[in-house]
Formats: structure tokens, C-alpha cells, sequence
């Protein structure tokens, strides 16, 4: 059986910016019928979209997979008070 934790987070990330599947398939060019797809766990999601989600939420890859909490894309420094 797959592991379909990313894809709860997929939707998580697109609830928190107060988007609709369909807001965000027009933004990332996407079909909304395909990204269902992803976020239901059907069909598994190509590396290619999963780093542009990343780059579109500023989320680490690692988060969006579920191999981490920590929000900040690698190469981003998180300094206190920030």
C-alpha cells in the first residue's frame, strides 16, 4: 500500500492560503481533475510539481512529504525574533 501522508498536507497547504482547487490549478496552470487526483492520494504526484508546490507555498520539499514539521525551505536561515 502507498503512503499517502503528503497528500494530506497538499490540501492542508492549500486550505492555509484560503485557496480553492480551482484558484490554485489556475495559478499553477494545472488541471484541476489531475490535482484532485494528488490530494486524494489516486495518482502519485511528479517530483517536478511537488518542488514548483514547494516554491508556491515556500515549504521545504521535506515538509510537503510529511519528513519534517519544519516549514523553511532548505537554503532559507531562520533567525530569532523573525
Amino acid at each position: 500500500m502507498k503512503d499517502k501522508r503528503h497528500y494530506y498536507r497538499l490540501k492542508e497547504l492549500r486550505k492555509y492560503k484560503e485557496l480553492t482547487q480551482v484558484e490554485l490549478c489556475e495559478k499553477l496552470d494545472l488541471y484541476k481533475t489531475t490535482y484532485c487526483n494528488y490530494e486524494q492520494g489516486k495518482r502519485e504526484l511528479p517530483t517536478s510539481l511537488a518542488i514548483r508546490l514547494a516554491e508556491f507555498y515556500d515549504v521545504s520539499l521535506d515538509y510537503l512529504v510529511e519528513r519534517t514539521d519544519i516549514r523553511t525551505p532548505y537554503g532559507k536561515e531562520v533567525y530569532e525574533g523573525e
